[in-house]
């Protein structure tokens, strides 16, 4: 596996990152090693698109091991955040769970069903078993824990004790109504937050209860979880620095109580404060942002102010990261059901392609993940990638990205030993029906000079393109090959098309491999036109195309009833010579 470094000749995004980590954790922090972090919330299905929020950090991480150089690459499971909503279309929840909304993730039942103590388990296990599977090494850091142990004490009381600083740059982002009662921005440039974390950011940072906009008393950087019911629907209406005493009352049970907050750990930094204080506390040099926290008033940006002038560290480096969709999907939100997860993506690709298309794309290209038939362009593509370097054609960054995707610094990812086309073992696996016996059949077909002895050669691949098959390709689209002949189709057809008939039937038997069958359904077209049947494109007129895609769909017609299906000599293989002249009217 080519290991990439600080080559001049690797112009790839990955050791550009690298390069500058390196030196900016030499400046921050000499001699220590380098901290690199993600933040995932387990609020519902960790989608693809939260996939990019770590695999940008692992990807740089990962580089910077290979050159030698200790890294932590932290993933903080914001586990302690409120449960916002009941999300749509997730299997063992129903309405129920609405009565659990303001609570930590850590303390709402997980779906009925599953083996876990909680919600927030129960999606960071699916992604655990992903990422191990991407080949991904972290730290994993329970917010939870962290808050519920009294890690973060003394941060806590520094923000309370600054927090009217904290309010003044909050405050200049604060929307401000007008005199006509209109909404105005203090600051200009401010977005609307699209994101739910930002929208929990703006509920749960006092602003919504500042209409004044002075930024003065009532605003506090703590939120307390609920006495009494265990809920965030709590207001803090008394604070005292020097005795910690801290009152609140909560607006969902009436539960007041009054704790000192030296001693009390039920309770969380809002959002906005709660990230400055984390980079600080864990010395995080890079960290990607997606667009939505990455806009002026957003939690990437006012988390700048606050880091260094509230809590004396220094906001992480990296890029803004943009949107992952899907073929035919709009943007991903991970509180909704039914969004494919990096555990669906993995059911029908390999770890291999999956990273790749996150490391072949800087960090603020967008690009798509298919589920639907351009999953097989997008393993063409990369089976001629893989051809590229290993004959050392490839274009350096090309050969950078297919480093990044074959392994990590702790070595190769498992690789499936005889990758086969996927669209030939997707067609296989579909004309087959899950009949393993003749799946080995047919690929053992393709290639009679070396054929299978095992399925096991062409796995995890083919168990990857069977399972895209039975889950992701529609029923209407499935391939059933005829039990009879169509005879009404065998009597309508004119001489010429029984002559393209009889001239494949006659070369089955001595082209009986892909490559001789691919020659054969492509030749008879330029037989019957005059031509030698290896005649190139060049050598042939324009109408052979049209002569050729009519034999195809009669081909097609008589085998599965349709225009179209798997490839042709695919097809044929999986059929058998026997039966393929029985449909055709032999």
């Amino acid at each position: 596996m080519p290991i990439v470094g600080q080559s001049t000749e690797t112009t790839d995004w990955v050791s550009r990152y690298a390069d500058e980590v390196i030196e900016e954790s030499e400046r921050r922090a000499p001699g220590k090693p380098v901290v690199v972090a993600s933040g995932l919330s387990p609020s519902g299905p960790i989608h693809l698109g939260n996939l990019r929020e770590v695999m940008t950090p692992h990807l740089v991480a990962d580089e910077i091991r290979r050159r030698g150089h200790e890294v932590r690459h932290l993933i903080s499971w914001d586990d302690y955040d409120r449960y916002r909503k009941v999300p749509n279309g997730v299997a063992g929840i129903d309405e129920s769970w609405a009565e659990h909304i303001g609570r930590p993730l850590t303390s709402v039942p997980a779906p009925k069903g599953s083996p876990h103590p909680n919600w927030a388990e129960h999606f960071k296990s699916a992604m655990t078993e992903a990422l191990a599977e991407l080949g991904v090494e972290f730290d994993g850091i329970s917010q939870t824990e962290q808050y519920t142990s009294g890690v973060y004490r003394e941060q806590i009381l520094h923000a309370m004790r600054h927090r009217a600083d904290i309010d003044a740059i909050l405050d200049q982002y604060r929307t401000k109504k007008t005199p006509d009662g209109q909404q105005k921005n203090k600051n200009k440039q401010q977005q609307k937050p699209v994101d739910e974390a930002e929208l929990e950011a703006a509920e749960g940072s006092g602003a919504a209860a500042e209409d004044d906009g002075t930024g003065s008393a009532g605003y506090f950087p703590y939120k307390p979880y609920c006495g009494g019911c265990n809920k965030d629907l709590t207001t803090v209406t008394a604070y005292d620095d020097d005795t910690t005493e801290l009152t609140y009352t909560c607006t969902e049970c009436g539960y007041s109580e009054t704790v000192r907050l030296s001693e009390f750990n039920r309770g969380k930094l809002v959002w906005k404060v709660d990230w400055p204080m984390r980079w600080a506390y864990e010395g995080v040099v890079f960290e990607p942002s997606g667009v939505d926290h990455s806009s002026p008033g957003s939690s990437f940006q006012v988390g700048g102010q606050i880091v260094g002038s509230i809590f004396g560290g220094k906001q992480p480096i990296g890029p803004m990261y943009a949107f992952v969709g899907i073929s035919g999907m709009a943007k991903m939100s991970s509180s909704r059901g039914g969004v494919p997860t990096p555990g669906d993506a993995l059911k029908i690709m390999e770890p291999q392609l999956l990273r790749w298309l996150y490391a072949r794309r800087r960090p603020n290209q967008s690009f798509k993940i298919a589920f639907d038939q351009e999953i097989q362009r997008l393993y063409d593509e990369w089976d001629k990638l893989n051809a590229k370097v290993g004959d050392s054609t490839a274009l350096p960054a090309d050969i950078a990205a297919h480093s990044r995707a074959v392994g990590t610094a702790a070595g190769e990812l498992p690789k499936t030993p005889r990758p086969m086309p996927y669209r030939t073992l997707a067609s296989v696996a579909d004309i087959t029906a899950g009949h393993e016996d003749q799946a080995l059949r047919i690929l053992s077909d393709l290639d009679p000079t070396n054929p299978l002895a095992s399925l096991d050669e062409v796995r995890p691949r083919y168990d990857k393109a069977e399972a895209w098959i039975n889950t992701q390709v529609p029923a209407e689209q499935r391939t059933v090959v005829r039990h009879e002949p169509d005879v009404e189709l065998l009597k309508s057809l004119d001489d010429r098309a029984r002559e393209s008939l009889r001239l494949l039937m006659e070369g089955l038997d001595s082209n009986w491999s892909l490559d001789g069958l691919t020659h054969l359904v492509y030749g008879v077209p330029k037989v019957q036109a005059g031509f030698a049947p290896d005649a190139t494109p060049k050598e042939l007129p324009p109408e052979i195309k049209s002569a050729q895609r009519s034999f195809f769909a009669l081909l097609y017609h008589l085998l599965v009833g349709r225009d179209t299906g798997p490839r042709l000599p695919t097809l044929l293989l999986a059929v058998g010579a026997d039966r393929v002249r029985k449909l055709l009217g032999a």
